[in-house]
């Protein structure tokens, strides 16, 4: 599959991690079967399966290191393990263990992936682009090495590199972990149905039970996006019947549950998958799930939990200013947001970070500056419905009152469910523009 003057978009870094875990483990360590779902139930068995699961890999590398210390590539992949241990438990303090496995793996090749990978995961890209350098020095037919380099120039804002470095993933190893690439790529430029057909293809070359349930996650998460709520819940449920335990379908389900005004459903889900797994990114949707529905207290309580969150990353080295930029201007600290965002502009300068900027200065009453960062966050031509709503309520501030509205009203259509708490902000806002005609 070749594609041209187009470029890869990242997910959710958590996500693309887990590829990298994929990759770098192999067919060997691939835990065929998946963990099943609950008899009679339809339910996903606990998240804590998924854990339990690592924990073993993890146990029986340390267990062949022992027996083999001078294994170089066991060391490696126990520091990919750990990466992904750190991502299924959301503890952070396993980056540490990862890098001391990485560093006894030597000067290789593949310690070189491990070290990308791990500093993707901790935000650090400009860092994980040269180690991603290294590692296709030592390896240069590696598709996993270009893979590394394509995640961090995505996130450093560079969309010619990034797309050289899928196209020679694509070239190398046309798998799942290339095909999601491209399929990110063209769903960054607009290409909704270039970015499905990719993921289809995805799906088709997946060898494993955790390849097939990253594959359904991410086509559930396109037709999500886009509206389409019975065919994201197919995908979500197609994936879980593949791996009955993992997060990020859970998280779909949830978020079709709340979308279909199952509150009660979608807060159960969520309460679960919060206590297994504390990502910011679920503690946040949940927070705003409680927040919506009149549950301030309990919402309060996640957003808690979600600022120690974010402390414990950062203590391990893992900052991550755009995601605390976001929901600090969400919650109204206009002050804090831009401190963040512009502290993460600092570093990149991609079209995420750009919104972020766009958000935070119109929290600060800065709205002619915010509307340049919200010029550069739409260049690409990204069907976001969370840029579309941002950029509505900043031209609505500058009294630019049709533009506002046809923005406000693109985020809606794109998906009126992309937030609990801002689409509702989105519909009333636009209901306040149309009522002042």
């Amino acid at each position: 599959m070749k594609y041209q003057q187009r470029q890869v978009v990242a997910v959710v870094l958590l996500v693309t991690a887990a590829l990298a875990y994929l990759a770098a483990s192999g067919p060997a360590d691939s835990r065929a079967g998946g963990a099943p779902l609950a008899p009679n139930s339809g339910e996903p068995v606990p998240v804590v399966a998924q854990q339990n699961e690592m924990h073993r890999v993890v146990h029986q590398l340390q267990q062949r290191l022992h027996t083999l210390p001078q294994d170089k590539d066991s060391w490696a992949k126990l520091g990919a393990s750990y990466v992904e241990l750190a991502r299924v438990t959301a503890d952070p303090t396993y980056y540490a263990k990862a890098e001391g496995a990485l560093k006894n793996a030597g000067d290789t090749g593949l310690a070189a992936i491990g070290m990308g990978t791990l500093a993707n995961a901790r935000h650090d890209f400009h860092t994980a682009r040269d180690w991603a350098g290294k590692a296709i020095a030592a390896l240069p037919s590696n598709a996993e090495a270009y893979g590394v380099l394509a995640d961090a120039l995505t996130q450093l804002g560079d969309d010619t590199g990034a797309q050289d470095a899928v196209q020679k993933m694509l070239d190398l190893k046309p798998n799942t972990a290339s095909f999601a690439r491209a399929s990110f790529h063209f769903e960054l430029h607009g290409d909704v149905d270039g970015a499905r057909d990719a993921m289809k293809r995805a799906l088709t070359a997946a060898a494993t039970p955790e390849e097939i349930a990253f594959c359904q996650y991410r086509l559930g998460e396109l037709a999500f996006d886009h509206n389409r709520l019975d065919e994201a819940a197919q995908h979500y449920e197609q994936g879980l019947a593949a791996r009955g335990d993992d997060m990020a379908l859970t998280q779909g389900k949830a978020k079709v549950a709340a979308a279909r005004g199952e509150a009660p459903v979608a807060i159960d889900i969520y309460r679960k998958l919060v206590a297994r797994a504390p990502l910011p990114q679920y503690l946040q949707e949940y927070a705003e799930l409680l927040e919506a529905n009149g549950k301030t207290e309990e919402a309060q309580r996640q957003y808690d939990v979600l600022s120690e969150q974010q402390r414990l990353m950062e203590s391990q080295g893992a900052s991550d200013d755009l995601a605390a930029a976001l929901v600090a201007a969400d919650r109204g600290d206009g002050m804090q947001a831009l401190r963040r965002a512009e502290a993460e502009w600092s570093r990149r300068q991609s079209v995420f970070v750009a919104d972020a900027m766009a958000w935070a200065l119109h929290m600060n009453g800065r709205d002619a500056e915010a509307l340049s960062y919200s010029d550069r966050a739409v260049a690409l031509g990204w069907q976001n419905a969370t840029f579309s709503y941002h950029r509505g309520m900043i031209l609505a501030a500058l009294g630019r009152v049709a533009e506002a509205q046809e923005a406000l009203v693109q985020a809606l259509r794109l998906n009126a469910n992309f937030s609990p708490l801002q689409a509702l902000k989105a519909g009333r806002k636009l209901a306040e523009l149309r009522g002042g005609r």
